[in-house]
């Protein structure tokens, strides 16, 4: 599991994303997670599966590359969800 904010920063990452990936929790938080971390040809595809959740629009099953530390390729299968405060306000 992972998770972004309103400007695609990672915010959230767990101990299954830091073991498909490489990478620690320290060497991602913080960073751009389209801009660093996906295949460039999938970048815009992403990017607006990614805002459409922080607006509200979920999209299940959405299969993308990511980058692994060693530069391997693992695919990843995303389920974009909204994240919403206790009165179901996106935050």
């Amino acid at each position: 599991i992972f998770g972004i904010d309103q400007n695609g920063l990672v915010n959230e990452w767990n101990n299954k994303a830091a073991d498909s990936t490489g990478y620690t929790q320290d060497e991602v938080m913080g960073k751009n997670l389209v801009e660093q971390f996906i295949a460039p040809e999938y970048r815009i595809a992403v990017k607006t599966v990614l805002d459409n959740a922080l607006q509200g629009t979920e999209t299940a099953n959405f299969e993308f590359p990511l980058f692994t530390k060693g530069y391997e390729r693992i695919d990843v299968l995303l389920n974009a969800t909204t994240r919403r405060d206790a009165a179901g306000q996106i935050v």
